[in-house]
């Protein structure tokens, strides 16, 4: 007993040593002693010069610089530094004191010193990373949908929620459980998905999946628009959701991105959750337009959307080519009374004349102040052009300008934190191919920062994952139905809500132009 109980002893007075030299010969050696490069280093992701949220988590990284060793400090003004060294250019941040480090310090900065030894023993060290952090959180979880970039392998798909203070990742819900339908248009009152819808679209589960005040039900909102509603946006009041139909087929281009969408014909309806009736206006649903992408202002007084001209105004002469690269929107809002619902004059905001643009997907920041829409050379469906931007528009002033986060590849489908600081969107930034989540503070000046992508516990995760997150909408909390209670709903037949139309809007519809097939209609020239 006393032979087994001296080894252990020795082995760990052992142990004991190596760390007392190792903890001495990292935290002096490298930093202290080295020679000073002129340059950054090179990260990936690259999380150099961002401002980051206080309960973010850990910002895994690898280090690309060619080096024998590597040695890494994480420090700020308060709290115990984070210190790494070994061979390896991959930096895995301990979770707790991560967590620590940053709840200590919101509102300071968080450096991040690197220094790198070669192959003759010589270290030398980057200059300082500052990385500003923000007072402000970011809402705790962001949900979105993973689909596969291939347009004919769409069937692979579901919806997943993310906590973004941890790396915990589970799905809401997989159409392999749902006959390999498609699910989308997942939207959520004020951040919060106690109240949220998202659609189905094929299959028996087909439908509008709401959850209202904790009663979760399939709602048919197929009426003589003869078109699902899509695009939505709840009004403030927890009872008014407004919604898009669209009637979209997707076509191709000969060279550069080959997919591409055009919408044959669309308006704006708001449905009605305790009246169970849709309703629309001729301000949003007008017979010499098209609308698309409704949303409400925070406190429910305007619903912007976008609108352009019908699609018979860009045909060409002979009636069978369409000049589908001149299709634009315009921005615009209109203002709505709820108690006495009434819509009054329509405004233009952002006219596509003068900008030579499209605008999309408006959303209004949730202090009432900003408006954060999407840009691109043509079309109302910019996920697959590279001229998508971001732009931020002055509500006080309605002045907008290009934000400086864009690149040169397409960015897209942004929505706000529920502070108002933080704003997340999809880019293709980093391949061309798949979309990833971006996220950027917004300051009290109106100042986009630089954006970074979402945290993965390997730093390398996104050069072997092959799926693009779709549609990313932050959440203040975690999906409160679980898949089964979804699924049990989706496929009960006898359960399904059917919407009504408001009779008022009958003789609307009928005076509109039935829509013809659109191999009868048009056909795209090649690009």
């Amino acid at each position: 007993m006393r032979n087994r109980f001296s080894f252990k002893g020795i082995f760990l007075i052992f142990i004991f040593f190596l760390l007392i030299i190792g903890s001495s010969f990292c935290g002096k050696a490298p930093l202290g002693d080295a020679e000073v490069l002129p340059d950054l280093p090179h990260l990936s992701p690259d999380y150099v010069g961002v401002v980051i949220p206080p309960n973010i988590a850990p910002m895994n990284f690898v280090i690309q610089e060619p080096a024998e060793r590597y040695y890494v400090k994480i420090s700020s003004v308060k709290g115990k530094a984070i210190v790494l060294n070994n061979n390896n250019p991959k930096v895995i941040i301990p979770a707790r004191a991560w967590k620590r480090l940053l709840k200590a310090n919101r509102g300071s900065e968080l450096r991040i010193d690197i220094a790198i030894q070669d192959q003759a023993g010589t270290w030398s060290r980057f200059p300082t990373i500052i990385n500003p952090i923000a007072e402000e959180e970011i809402d705790g979880y962001l949900a979105y949908r993973l689909i596969t970039p291939a347009y004919n392998n769409w069937r692979i798909m579901g919806i997943y929620q993310r906590n973004l203070e941890t790396f915990r990742e589970r799905p809401f819900l997989l159409n392999r459980v749902t006959e390999n339908n498609c699910m989308n248009c997942h939207n959520f009152c004020g951040n919060d998905p106690d109240n949220m819808i998202f659609h189905m679209r094929g299959g028996k589960a087909s439908g509008m999946l709401l959850l209202h005040d904790g009663k979760l039900a399939k709602v048919n909102t197929a009426t003589d628009f003869n078109k699902a509603g899509a695009y939505p946006s709840w009004h403030p009041n927890k009872n008014l959701l407004a919604l898009s139909v669209n009637s979209l087929i997707l076509f191709f281009h000969a060279v550069g991105e080959s997919r591409d969408v055009l919408d044959l014909e669309s308006d704006i309806v708001v449905y009605n959750i305790a009246k169970n009736m849709i309703t629309t206006s001729p301000q949003i649903a007008a017979k010499e337009f098209m609308e698309t992408f409704p949303c409400w202002s925070p406190n429910g007084d305007y619903l912007y959307f976008c609108r352009s001209n019908p699609l018979d105004d860009y045909m060409l002469e002979d009636k069978r080519d369409l000049k589908w690269d001149q299709i634009r929107y315009n921005l615009m809002r209109v203002s709505y009374d709820a108690a006495s619902d009434t819509w009054g004059e329509v405004e233009l905001l952002v006219p596509a004349v003068a900008t030579k643009k499209s605008a999309t997907m408006p959303r209004v920041s949730p202090d009432g102040k900003y408006l954060l829409f999407c840009l691109s050379d043509y079309s109302n469906f910019p996920i697959y052009l590279n001229s998508a931007d971001l732009y931020l528009m002055d509500l006080s002033n309605r002045k907008f300008t290009r934000l400086p986060i864009n690149s040169e590849l397409e960015e897209t489908f942004h929505s706000w934190s529920s502070n108002s600081r933080w704003f997340v969107f999809s880019s293709k930034r980093d391949d061309g191919m798949c979309a990833r989540p971006y996220f950027s503070y917004l300051d009290s000046l109106g100042n986009a920062h630089k954006p970074f992508v979402l945290p993965q516990k390997d730093p390398e995760f996104y050069q072997t994952y092959l799926m693009t997150y779709n549609v990313p909408e932050m959440m203040i909390k975690p999906f409160p139905v679980n898949w089964r209670k979804v699924t049990r709903v989706a496929f009960d037949s006898k359960k399904v809500v059917k919407a009504q139309l408001d009779p008022k809007v009958k003789s609307q519809i009928a005076a509109k132009p039935k829509e013809a097939k659109p191999e009868e209609k048009w056909h795209p020239a090649p690009q």
